[in-house]
């Protein structure tokens, strides 16, 4: 009976080489499938079971797929998004940490954050990505 599983994963090996497999991506969407189903259950939201089959069956699309290309493109834009929103919260914390110590202002020409320390009066303030010197009341 040992042997007969092992062969089992010798042959779920051998059929997965040259797939995709799982990612971030994968697993985002099987969440969401999740979540979809949970909440299609809700009486007046039947429509989302459809939606959660379609998120569930482009997951099993993605991992099993050959075209490893397009599913590392999608990954790579997926993971920019999230990582635009991972870093707005990241800043957004680091602000409230931060906020008897330090000031955030953004430049007015390239619109980086830059982080200065709180003194009082006006400081002159030098972008760390463009250069540009502007004055801020602190």
């Amino acid at each position: 009976m040992k042997s007969w599983f092992k062969n089992i994963g010798y042959k779920m090996q051998a059929w997965m080489r040259g797939r995709y497999g799982l990612d971030e991506l994968n697993t985002a969407l099987a969440v969401v499938s999740l979540v979809l189903l949970l909440l299609s259950h809700i009486p007046g939201l039947m429509h989302l079971y459809i939606l959660s089959l379609a998120a569930l069956i482009w997951s099993m699309v993605r991992c099993y797929s050959r075209k490893l290309d397009k599913r590392r493109r999608e990954r790579a834009a997926y993971l920019r998004f999230t990582g635009r929103i991972k870093g707005w919260f990241s800043l957004q914390k680091r602000r409230i940490a931060d906020r008897k110590t330090y000031r955030y202002y953004r430049c007015p020409m390239c619109r980086t954050i830059a982080r200065v320390p709180a003194v009082k009066g006006r400081i002159r303030i030098s972008c760390p990505h463009c250069d540009r010197t502007f004055e801020k009341k602190t």
